[in-house]
């Protein structure tokens, strides 16, 4: 498979942005979004990534197989050298680097856009995810016990950082 394309989401990735997001939703751990999002709310999701807040998708022959972003990580000013990524991939085309791709893109962007500090929250029992993070010079920093429940169980959320050069 040649590599997937990297670019800015726009307006009418909405759809397929969806359809993996609400597919995390409803059988994975991947996010702790209980609710599938409607496509109205997916599109002011695009339309709120601009700038340094970027969404990306990952497409392959004309179609989208992966998305990721950059979120503000904190409200209060002293952390807006900080952001939150997060990575997603359609299930049919995950183990195949797509992740890494977006991820990898996702630091660029940080790092261009002047942040320092890059964190992932992810599910602690995601192997995966956190492999793909590890792969791409993040490092745990922590733990969160029992922070969120979903399929009736407690969930515990690794955090981990990637420290960009100033």
């Amino acid at each position: 498979m040649a590599a997937p394309s990297i670019r800015l989401a726009a307006g009418p990735d909405a759809e397929a942005i969806r359809s993996i997001y609400n597919h995390e939703v409803m059988h994975t751990t991947a996010t702790f979004d209980l609710v599938p999002r409607s496509i109205g709310d997916q599109r002011l999701w695009i339309a709120a990534r601009s700038g340094a807040f970027a969404a990306l998708v990952a497409v392959h022959e004309d179609v989208v197989v992966g998305f990721g972003s950059l979120s503000p990580y904190k409200e209060r000013a002293a952390y807006r050298t900080s952001v939150e990524d997060s990575v997603y991939v359609r299930s049919d085309h995950q183990g195949r680097g797509i992740g890494k791709l977006i991820v990898g893109e996702l630091l660029n962007v940080a790092r261009i856009s002047g942040f320092h500090a890059v964190f992932a929250r992810i599910a602690a029992t995601s192997e995966a995810s956190r492999a793909l993070h590890a792969s791409c010079g993040f490092q745990l920093v922590g733990i969160e016990r029992e922070v969120g429940r979903k399929f009736n169980r407690w969930l515990d959320v690794a955090i981990m950082q990637a420290l960009l050069p100033i």
